[in-house]
Formats: structure tokens, sequence, C-alpha cells
């Protein structure tokens, strides 16, 4: 039977390629996605290994913990705890580490890096092994600073030159007296590091006297644990934690390994999108193969095979093909892998140097997946096979399903869709993150029951397209019973289509609701003309308001500026604005009482007013961070949205009781509106500081809308993986179907069709199924993009439900286009075959 199989497989060479085709794609697009996020999660653990070498244990101070209405600040590590910390038995050395975001201007004035990972300190020395200078010398004074050799690549940079620096003020611009190497992950994942001298830094990063942190060298022979357990006994209890440079390298990893955990299942989750798909396309084609060969297996039966070896020569067969497609899968999934590390190189991206991690789990995963899928899609043809009575198999009158498996599988469709469309409107009634569960799971019960359901669907709404294909005359009117002839065959092929279109429609739908709603929330929210804010989202410094006010064209700023306070035992973040523009500058609905900040007087959105039984004339009392107390009243109840919210008090109010205040952003009104003058002009005010961001109500949409097209772009192009297997699917179903009708095409072109007619029937047929996909897919898309906006609607008053008429449109237009080149060879086969001998094929 062995023999059997592999013969049956080396004479239907070409059938079976469509099927290594559409396995191999999946299985590619799994070991690829591991690939290529291992060896990105290997490369950066093995780098933050290194960024620890030089420490053994780290001091840092201890997070206060809450003690009622009182604020208790973190304490300091002052130069007084460094030095204890040096004298400790076991330690070595110690030296003090500080640090915060930094943004390096490149030679064109654009930030360098980005954001976050934008990152200052300071050099501990000429002998400082974390940061050994590659040229230069250690910076010296507030004058000089080094950076790191990956940022002066890439911005041009040399020993030397003067670079433009923001840390959280002026714009410095010290000379560059040196460039280091560093196994720092930041910088290995894209970002910059600029580094002062100890005192410049501390004085820049507002720790005067103090450091972020210690780090500890441990003595020869004393091991992390010793240190750390002598410098636990030596140092405050209750001030400080100490934890080894092991356990900070053990987390970083770990944080590393979770980020990629993110982009490794979504990646997975459009691989296991492809190869949903790919698995209709194997078990059509070896359903087809299977009934292409009743008489060969019933011969085998009526020779002495029993059911059991017939099923497993089928089974033989498609192991034979899941493994060639498995091999060939993971050989094209290495190449996946490094390009898309290579991609993202192209595209600014620093990615962190290392080999191409190809693990056994990799392996194992490739060929598990290439086999098993294939085995399982191949076992009900083969089952089927073997339960036709010889004789019946042989004499060719075997029926089609019977009606009784027909009520069943509508049935049992009729069942999985109503349970899948009754989990998805429950979840629209819960809470978001209560309802996302029941929605995802319910979304697939859906989809599953529609695709049981697809053979029962596909006759009425093919039939829907008959009077246009009436149009196309007797060519139209084959095409169209040809397509309903075998419902389950149509389906299978349909299914394909439906599901890439169901995803695509159905985040199209949702990135166009966000986007509206966010331009609605910015357009109504908003009356400013510029918001100002940092690069990375930190705050800014106290004295960009004034420069803002003092800037020609400018009528009215207020910034928002953020603190904590306790009301009534819990803590609430105060905004701080001014409270004499502030009315100019937003456009915020008052649902009850008046929009007035100033003295005692504040507005509380409805959130917070509902958390603690607030309505306007109510008073309560806040505790301020330097622990003294003011009482303060509601004017007003506000709606908040995600641009403001919270409590609004008067800047001066608030700003005395903070010892370091800072700006989450500045709202700016100017005399002439919005336009790229007064942007530039306010820019220059600022320094042209690369660190802040000058930003109109458009700029904060289209930052966000990139956000929304980047992730669109991304899951077109992975379900553009899953469109692919569904339109071999189609060609499969199309080149088999014309096999098994040869005898049928031959007949017509005997009574007078000519060939172009025939290429036209096979062509609108395929038009028919793909269009018949497209529509399923768009309807589902719609109702699942729906939902999640029912889900996320409380969240966002702003929301509605956007149908992006136009990209439907065009998906069902790529559809039809899916179709016709789909049909292009199985047209042109059926229209070259000899009449005569295909009248003869059995």
């Amino acid at each position: 039977m062995f023999r059997t199989a592999l013969r049956n497989v080396l004479a239907h060479k070409a059938r079976l390629l469509m099927t290594v085709l559409a396995v191999m794609l999946g299985v590619a697009f799994v070991s690829g996605t591991l690939v290529f996020t291992n060896t990105i999660s290997d490369a950066l653990q093995k780098s933050s290994a290194k960024g620890f070498d030089q420490v053994d244990v780290a001091v840092t101070a201890k997070v206060p913990e809450d003690l009622g209405d009182r604020i208790v600040k973190t304490p300091e590590l002052t130069q007084a705890l460094l030095e204890r910390s040096a004298k400790v038995p076991g330690a070595a050395s110690a030296v003090g580490v500080v640090s915060g975001f930094t943004a390096i201007a490149d030679k064109d004035g654009k930030l360098v890096g980005g954001g976050f990972q934008s990152q200052g300190g300071n050099y501990w020395g000429v002998k400082d092994a974390r940061y050994p200078l590659a040229e230069g010398r250690a910076p010296s004074g507030a004058g000089e600073v080094v950076i790191d050799s990956k940022t002066a690549e890439r911005a041009g940079y040399e020993v030397g030159d003067t670079v433009r620096i923001s840390v959280d003020g002026p714009v410095l611009t010290p000379r560059i007296t040196g460039i280091f190497t560093t196994a720092d992950g930041n910088v290995a994942a894209g970002g910059s590091l600029a580094l002062f001298d100890t005192a410049t830094a501390q004085h820049l990063f507002g720790k005067t006297g103090s450091y972020d942190e210690i780090d500890v060298r441990a003595a020869a022979g004393t091991s992390q644990g010793a240190l750390k357990s002598a410098l636990d006994a030596a140092l405050p209890k209750g001030q400080v934690e100490t934890v080894t440079g092991k356990r900070l390298a053990d987390d970083q990893a770990e944080t590393i390994a979770a980020s990629m955990s993110g982009m490794k299942q979504a990646l997975l989750v459009f691989a296991g999108i492809a190869l949903f798909v790919g698995t209709f396309i194997i078990a059509n084609t070896f359903t087809m193969l299977v009934a292409q060969r009743t008489k060969e297996l019933a011969l085998l039966r009526a020779v002495g095979a029993s059911r059991r070896q017939v099923t497993r020569s089928v089974l033989l067969e498609a192991f034979v093909v899941g493994t060639v497609a498995g091999v060939t899968g993971l050989a094209a999934g290495i190449g996946i892998g490094a390009g898309l590390r290579s991609l993202l190189g192209t595209l600014g991206a620093t990615v962190p140097d290392g080999p191409l991690v190809v693990s056994p789990g990799t392996v194992g995963a490739a060929l598990g997946v290439g086999v098993v899928i294939t085995m399982l899609a191949a076992w009900l043809p083969g089952r089927r096979a073997a339960r036709i009575p010889p004789v019946a198999a042989m004499s060719s009158v075997h029926a089609t399903a019977s009606t009784k498996s027909l009520v069943l599988r509508n049935t049992l469709g009729a069942l999985f869709s109503a349970a899948g469309v009754a989990l998805v409107l429950a979840a629209t009634t819960m809470d978001g993150s209560d309802g996302q569960a029941p929605m995802g799971f319910g979304a697939v019960l859906l989809i599953i029951g529609v695709f049981i359901l697809t053979p029962l669907l596909s006759r009425p709404l093919i039939a829907a397209a008959a009077p246009v294909l009436r149009i196309f005359g007797v060519a139209g009117n084959l095409a169209r019973q040809n397509s309903v002839r075998n419902p389950r065959r149509t389906a299978a092929t349909a299914s394909a289509l439906m599901i890439g279109l169901t995803l695509i429609t159905g985040m199209t739908v949702m990135a166009g609701s966000l986007q509206q709603a966010i331009d609605k929330m910015a357009s109504s929210a908003i009356r400013a003309d510029y918001v100002v804010s940092m690069a990375n989202g930190n705050e800014l410094s106290a004295d960009i308001d004034a420069k803002l006010k003092a800037t020609a064209g400018v009528t009215a700023t207020s910034p928002l500026r953020n603190a904590p306070g306790r009301i009534g035992g819990t803590t609430e973040y105060l905004t701080g604005v001014t409270g004499s523009t502030i009315g100019e500058l937003t456009d915020l609905k008052v649902d009850d009482g008046a929009f007035k900040v100033g003295g005692a007087q504040v507005v509380v959105d409805e959130r917070t007013a509902k958390s603690h039984g607030w309505k306007a004339g109510s008073a309560f009392t806040v505790n301020y961070e330097d622990g003294k107390k003011q009482q303060l009243t509601v004017s007003g109840v506000y709606e908040g949205n995600e641009l403001i919210e919270g409590i609004l008090l008067d800047n001066a109010d608030l700003t005395p009781h903070l010892t370091d205040p800072g700006d989450m952003q500045v709202m700016v009104k100017t005399s002439g509106g919005t336009s790229d003058a007064t942007k530039d002009r306010l820019e220059k005010a600022l320094d042209s500081n690369p660190a802040i961001k000058v930003q109109s109500k458009q700029d904060l949409s289209d930052e966000i809308a990139k956000t929304f097209t980047l992730i669109l772009n991304m899951l077109y192009g992975l379900l553009a993986m899953a469109v692919i297997v569904a339109v071999l699917g189609v060609v499969n179903t199309l080149a088999m179907s014309v096999f098994e009708r040869s005898q049928e095409i031959g007949m017509l072109r005997a009574i007078g069709l000519d060939r172009r007619s025939v290429k036209r029937m096979v062509r609108l047929e395929s038009l028919v199924i793909s269009l018949f996909g497209a529509v399923l897919g768009l309807g589902l898309g719609v109702f699942f993009g729906w939902a999640a906006g029912e889900l996320l609607g409380p969240k966002m008053t702003t929301y509605e439900l956007v149908l992006p008429w136009g990209r439907m449109a065009l998906f069902l237009v790529l559809a039809a286009a899916v179709g016709i080149l789909a049909a292009l060879w199985p047209a042109r086969r059926a229209s070259r075959l000899n009449m005569l001998a295909a009248i003869k094929s059995e």
C-alpha cells in the first residue's frame, strides 16, 4: 500500500502541486515568524546580559507605601549612601548612576532615535568598563558630552563636533569629546545615549547631590548573593532595595521576551489564518483526488484491501505531500525571517547584531504543522472513500451526499451561527475588557457556522447573479450551473476568500470609525490652535509656557500641569490650568453647573464626579504633595475624553504646592490661526528643540492616524498571505473541476461551443465563486466591525460606525480580479482539450 500511495503521488504531480504550495506558504509563515522573533529576542537578550556585566548589585530607592492622606516622597540616594555602599564588606567599588530622557538632534535638527529610547546619563570615569571609549576622551564640564557609536554613525557626528541636545529645559550645544561602544538594550533597539560628567548629569536631570541608582561591584571571591546580603545589612532598612546584576539581566530578558511575545502572537495568528484557509484547500483537493480515483480505490477493495488500508493509503499520500511542503516551507521561512530583519533595517530601525536563530522548536513546528495539517485535511476524504462499496464505486453508482447528511450539516451550521451571533451581541452589552473574550469566541463560532452553511447559502446568492450571467449567453448559464452543481466544493473554495475578507473588512471598519472619533474629539474638545508637548511624553519644563506667551501672535496659553492629590483616602491626579484662558482653549460640554476655574472653584469630569458622588456645588478637601490642605468647590461637571479629563484647577492654587512643577502639554491660541509660518515661529521661540513637538489639531489626528495606518498596512500585508493561499485554492478547484468534466467539455465542444466560450464559461464560474466568498466576507466583516465598535463605544463619546464604502467596493473589485486571474490557466487548459479524446475519457 505504501508503494501504491507513493506511485499515486508521483502520478499526480501537477494536481498536488497547488496543495504543496498552499501548505508550504502556511508553514513558511509560521517558521518565518518563529525565526524572526527568536533571532531578535535572542540578540536583545544577549545584549542586555552584556549591559549588566559591570553590575553585581544595584541599589535603588524604595517606593514608599500608601499612608492614607499623606503623600510621602521617594527617599534620595545621596553621596553619603554611595560612600557607605562602597565600604560594605565584599564590595570592590560603587558608582552612582543618573539617567533620564535626552534628545539628540541630527545635523538637520531632527530627533535621532525614537522618543522613549533617547536616553542620557553620567559617564562613570576613565575606567568606565560599561561604556568603553572607541574614540576621544571622557567628558568634563557642562560643555562636553560623549555619545554612542551607533548614534554617531546614523547622525554623521565625529569627535570635536558640536551637537544640539535637549534634556529638560533650553537646548544645549556641547562639544563631542568621545564616542563609546555599548551593549545597552535601548541603543541596540534603535535609541540613542548621551553621557555627561556626573556633576553635569545631576544638574541636568534634577538630581543634584543624589543618584537614581548605585551600582556596586563585588570584590574577588565574593558572590552577588553574598554582596547583596551585606548591603541589606548595612544600608537603611525601608529606604532602599537591592537587586543582583543577574536578576536585573534576567528581568530585562523577560521584559524583552514579553515584548516580543506580543509581536510573535500577532504574527502567528495570521500564520494560523493562512493555515486555516489552506486546510480548506487541502481537504478540497484530496476530496476531488479521491473522487477521481474512486474506481481505482474500489478495485483495491475488490482484490482484498480493507477499508483501513484504503484510508491509510490516502493518509500516506498526505504524509508525503506534507513532508515535502514542510521541508520547503521551513527553508522559505528561514528566508522570510532573514528578510524581515533586513526590512526593519531598511525602514530605519536598528536591529541588534546576531546570527539567525533556527531552534529545534522551529524545525519541529514547521514539520509538525505541514504534516499534521495535511493529514488531518486528508483523513475525512480517505475515510469517506473507504466506506463506498466496491461494486457501487466500480459501477459509478455511488451517490452524492444524502439528504440526511445535508440536513445534519445545515442544522449544525445554524446552531453554531446562532450561538456565535448570541455571544457577540451579548458581548456588546458588557464592559470593554469583560466582553473581549466572549466576543472573540462568538466570532469564531459564527465564522465556523457560516462556513458549514456556505453550501446552503451558495444556491440563493449565486442565483441572484443569474440575470447578469444571462448577458453572456450559453457560457454564462453553464457557469452558473457549474457553480451550484457541487455546493460543498464551491463552499470550500469561497470560504478561503471569505475568511480573509472578513478580517480585512472588520479591521478597516474599526480603523475608519476610530479615526473619525478621534478627529471629532480633537475638533470638539480643543479650541487651541496648537498643542506643545515632549516627544517622549515626559513633562515639559515649566518655563515653556512663558516662552510661548511671549511669542508674537500668541493670544492665549494654558499649561496642563499634573500632580497627585489625596482626596478621601484615594489618590487623584489633579490637572492645573490657567483659569482665565482655559475657556478660550477648550470646548468641553458641561452637563451640570458652569465651566469656571479659579480660586477654590474647579471643574470635574463625569467619571471622577460619579466615583466620589459629586455634583455642582459639592465641596471636598484635597491634600497636596507638600502636606498642605485646601477645600475646593465643584463649579461644574464636564464630559471628559482621552485628551482632557480629571479635576481641573487653577495653577495659581496648585503650583505653590509642587517642588518641581512640569507640564504635560501647553495649549496655544494664536491670532492668525494655524499656518506653516506660525508653527515655524513657535518652534523657533522654543530654540528649535528636538525634544519638543508643536502640533495642530490636524497634526494630533494625523499622528494617531499613522498608528492605525501602520497597523492596517501590516494587517493587509499579512492577510495577503491568506489571500494568496485562497487564489491557489480557486486555481486548484477549477483545474480539478475541468479535469473531472473533461467528457462534458468535449461534448459541449462537439455540439458547437467554441474555445472562446469554453474559456468564458470557466472564467465566469471562477468570478461567481470569488464574488460569493467576497460578499460573505464583507457582510461578516461589517458585523464584527460594528460589534467591536459597540464594545469600545462607551469609552469614546464621539465614536460612531463608519462604513468605508469606497474600500469595500475596492475589495469586491479585487475579489473579482482574483477570480479572473485564478481562472486563466484552468480556462486555457479547458479550451485546449481534444474533444474526441475528452469524449472517450471516463
